[in-house]
């Protein structure tokens, strides 16, 4: 259908899972993409597969604990491809699942830096680009995890929710320059989903039963699609919205208590 054509997207995380997911789909949609990836293995494989699918690409590696690479991956996009009208912020640096009490400081500064900070630095970085364009989307990514206060997971949590501040914010102020900015909360088969499922036998179709479609998500087929449309004219009129793209689980969410915690401690 060609959405994307002659539009020019920066995906931060693209080596892999989701990110390697949106980016292949946009390519199918005539983008040209900058797979922003710390990875080089795993980047410049990504950039291959959208070579091999009709689209230009750009492997440049990127590590989103630092604010120099991100500002440095959207300036790669408009010297290579002479403009940025897509950005979507998907990377993150995960730290250990250890309960809210054990939570170090450093786990804490790390996923806010890889989240928020990150996701700040690449829209600011943005923005004058686009504003030169003419207009932009930004497709920032939320998470389930927020909703139901997922267990293990107290720092990536508040990062989250702090996402969803960030993309109504700039919604909000950058709708003068005809940027839009929206939020994804995905749940699809990614790298994160292919480890549980290995290390635990029943774990996919456990994970499939919880959802009311009955299935897990594929990053390109069923997360790929809705940042489409997010980065496409279809959404034109759709800005500081956040949706969940995860076969329905949000609406019975799911409880994430370790099987170890008691219910109650004193």
């Amino acid at each position: 259908m060609e959405l994307l054509k002659d539009r020019v997207a920066l995906v931060t995380g693209a080596g892999g899972g989701i990110g390697r997911g949106v980016a292949r789909r946009f390519a199918r949609e005539g983008a040209a993409v900058v797979i922003a990836e710390i990875d080089p293995d795993s980047g410049a494989r990504v950039a291959r597969e959208v070579e091999e699918l009709g689209g230009k690409a750009l492997f440049i590696q990127t590590d989103v604990l630092q604010k120099a690479s991100v500002e440095a991956a959207v300036a790669a996009a408009v010297d290579q491809f002479g403009g940025l009208d897509i950005l979507v912020n998907n990377a993150f640096v995960p730290t250990p699942n250890v309960l809210l009490e054990d939570k170090t400081d450093e786990m804490l500064d790390q996923t806010l830096t890889s989240t928020v900070k990150a996701c700040w630095w690449a829209m600011r970085a943005a923005l004058p680009h686009m504003r030169t364009r003419g207009g932009g989307k930004i497709v920032n990514f939320y998470s389930i995890d927020v909703d139901i206060g997922a267990w293990l997971h107290a720092d990536y949590n508040t990062a989250k929710a702090a996402i969803i501040g960030l993309t109504r914010s700039a919604a909000a102020e950058w709708g003068r320059f005809n940027i839009t900015v929206n939020a994804i909360a995905p749940t699809a088969m990614g790298a994160t989903f292919h480890k549980l499922a290995a290390e635990h036998p029943g774990f996919a179709e456990r994970s499939a039963a919880m959802r009311p479609l009955g299935r897990c998500g594929d990053p390109e087929d069923d997360i790929g699609p809705v940042a489409v449309f997010l980065a496409s004219d279809m959404s034109r009129y759709v800005t500081g919205e956040s949706f969940h793209v995860d076969g329905g689980l949000h609406l019975p969410g799911y409880n994430s208590r370790p099987a170890h915690v008691p219910v109650r401690e004193y």
